[in-house]
């Protein structure tokens, strides 16, 4: 798909705009779990908890394979990007961390063949389809590169996650705002560090987040699905 150079920011921005119809903004991603449970209480707290399963998690794990999805892309190995995706899944820690990658994945692949990427159609039904994959899929066809793909991956996965603490602790839109500003800096130092790992070292460790997750399941009152 070719993409003129002057629109490839803007199809960027697209890409990680928070307006995106994937359903983003009904998962917390095991931070309900962590304010119910008292982790969470305020913005220091809150600003740790995101900022240390980004570092601890997606940095060691979702980041590179998403770098190795672009690249399967980019030399057209489809099967090797269903082999990175299904990889992905298998490492979610609980039902409700596979079921939202599952959903929002699938969600993107039907919105990106209605805007025209055919790749993505078969997708939508696919066992192993994840965010990460479709993700990958929309920027390699929107010819937007790797390093900015990652930053814009975490950056819309920061948002989401400061847009359900503002609801969940809560807290004011400008404490969200210096979160994420102390986020930004973050990723830049995450992307670095993904770059870094081979396949051996892919993996994350974060029993927290886990058992927070599986524990949401059956927690009496949730604004969230995970």
């Amino acid at each position: 798909m070719a993409v003129p150079p002057d629109l490839r920011l803007l199809r960027l921005l697209q890409l990680a705009s928070p307006t995106l119809p994937v359903g983003a903004y009904a998962y917390s991603g095991g931070l309900e779990h962590a304010v119910s449970a008292g982790w969470v209480t305020d913005e220091d707290s809150a600003r740790e908890w995101i900022r240390g399963v980004m570092m601890r998690g997606l940095s060691t794990l979702d980041v590179p394979v998403l770098r190795r999805l672009h690249a399967a892309w980019s030399s057209e190995r489809e099967d090797e990007a269903c082999q990175w995706s299904a990889f992905l899944l298998a490492c979610r820690e609980s039902a409700e961390l596979r079921a939202e990658d599952q959903h929002l994945g699938t969600a993107m692949a039907r919105l990106l063949a209605d805007l025209g990427i055919e790749t993505a159609r078969p997708w939508a039904g696919h066992a192993h389809c994840t965010w990460a994959a479709m993700f990958s899929l929309a920027a390699y066809c929107w010819r937007i590169e790797a390093e900015a793909m990652q930053q814009a991956y975490l950056w819309s996965w920061c948002e989401n996650q400061v847009a359900a603490a503002i609801k969940l602790v809560p807290l004011g839109q400008t404490a969200g705002q210096r979160i994420l500003h102390a986020c930004s800096e973050a990723i830049v130092v995450g992307i670095r560090h993904a770059a870094t790992l081979t396949d051996d070292d892919l993996g994350h460790g974060l029993p927290g987040l886990a058992l927070g997750s599986a524990l949401h399941e059956t927690q009496y009152s949730r604004l969230f699905r995970s």
